[in-house]
């Protein structure tokens, strides 16, 4: 009989696990649809993030409600979302500037490009916490911090960023509910800090 019990909770944990980890790809999903309006990105990855944290507490959730944090996020988060892509394309200028042979590009192209990569962590860590009605601003300072004083949670987010852009390079459709997995180590990331 207790072995039958053990076997029961056995299943059931992986019966759970199983049930996230194909929730963060639809998540995925959802993000990838929610981020085609090209400065919607940080919205849809702050939407994507609070389903997750309600699947995780095993309250309810689904689209509709993604939807109406989506809606909720994109009020001020595009602004968010159009400083993402003028940095990158600083960034971007500032690499082929340093191709050029300008003195001293090669390294101010590293720091760029390890400036852009701190960016999109801090703004992954600032949609793994938001919630509606919070400040884009005060998320970003504060996830700034975290990014520079958790520096083993930041280095896993750059991992699942890593996984993206190499599902991307493989097979590029699996790079879609991939990004679910991002905002999961996201979340993680940021569940992991405040227990700290």
């Amino acid at each position: 009989m207790a072995q039958v019990r053990v076997k029961a909770r056995k299943e059931s944990v992986l019966a759970e696990r199983f049930a996230v980890f194909a929730e963060c790809l639809l998540t995925g999903v959802w993000v990838a649809v929610a981020s085609l309006g090209v400065v919607t990105y940080p919205a849809a990855f702050a939407a994507g993030a609070r389903h997750l944290r309600r699947r995780i507490t095993h309250e309810g959730g689904g689209w509709r409600e993604f939807a109406a944090d989506f809606r909720a996020a994109v009020r001020r988060g595009w602004v968010v979302g159009l400083a993402g892509w003028a940095s990158a394309v600083a960034v971007w200028v500032d690499v082929h500037a340093a191709r050029a042979g300008i003195p001293g590009g090669p390294l101010v192209g590293v720091i760029g490009v390890l400036a852009l990569i701190g960016l999109a962590v801090a703004g992954l860590r600032a949609a793994a916490v938001w919630t509606p009605g919070a400040s884009w601003r005060a998320l970003l300072a504060q996830a700034g911090r975290r990014t520079v004083l958790d520096p083993a949670g930041s280095f896993l987010i750059v991992g699942g960023l890593a996984v993206v852009a190499l599902s991307a390079w493989f097979v590029a459709p699996l790079a879609v509910p991939v990004l679910g997995a991002v905002a999961a180590a996201a979340v993680a990331v940021e569940e992991r800090y405040r227990h700290r």
